[in-house]
């Protein structure tokens, strides 16, 4: 096993770590504050795989803005951000279990899809390859994205608004 390969299983085992406690934290700050750390994790598992560009781009645009955004629709709904916010109705168990067979899922989909293959050449995570593959393959989802995300910008602004007319 060579030191890239160690170093890649420490920030995946420090990736799970932090979304675990991201996801059990009794409080929303801490929770944000957990996920900064999950977002670094795999933005150092990027750069170990000569993925700079999308390493660069996680840290920018996930750890930067999202969590920025996250702590600020804190702010802005007034949530109590110590304890419990709502009454757990019993349902954790029902709830590790479908996610425990989701996981297994989409593991098992992976591994399906992807058996045996291998990613040879030093360009796969060059802006380059990147921009290539984002405007000639993927354009029509990249767009249709960003007005996913406008759609999701308006409502919360109609939603925080709808809340201080009262």
């Amino acid at each position: 096993m060579t030191a890239t390969e160690v170093l890649f299983l420490l920030f995946a085992a420090l990736a799970v770590g932090s979304a675990l406690l991201a996801m059990t934290s009794k409080q929303l700050v801490h929770s944000a504050l957990w996920l900064v750390v999950t977002l670094g994790a795999i933005a150092g598992c990027f750069v170990l795989m000569t993925a700079e560009f999308v390493a660069w781009v996680q840290v920018l645009v996930y750890v930067g803005s999202i969590v920025v955004l996250v702590i600020f629709a804190l702010m802005m709904t007034r949530q109590p951000t110590a304890g419990p916010s709502a009454e757990v109705t019993g349902n954790r168990w029902t709830a590790a279990v479908l996610g425990v067979v989701a996981a297994g899922g989409l593991g098992a989909t992976v591994v399906a899809g992807f058996e045996g293959e291998r990613i040879e050449g030093d360009h796969i995570g060059t802006a380059a390859s990147l921009g290539e593959a984002l405007f000639n393959d993927w354009v029509l989802a990249f767009e249709v994205l960003s007005l996913v995300l406008l759609a999701a910008l308006i409502g919360a602004i109609v939603i925080s608004r709808a809340g201080s007319e009262r």
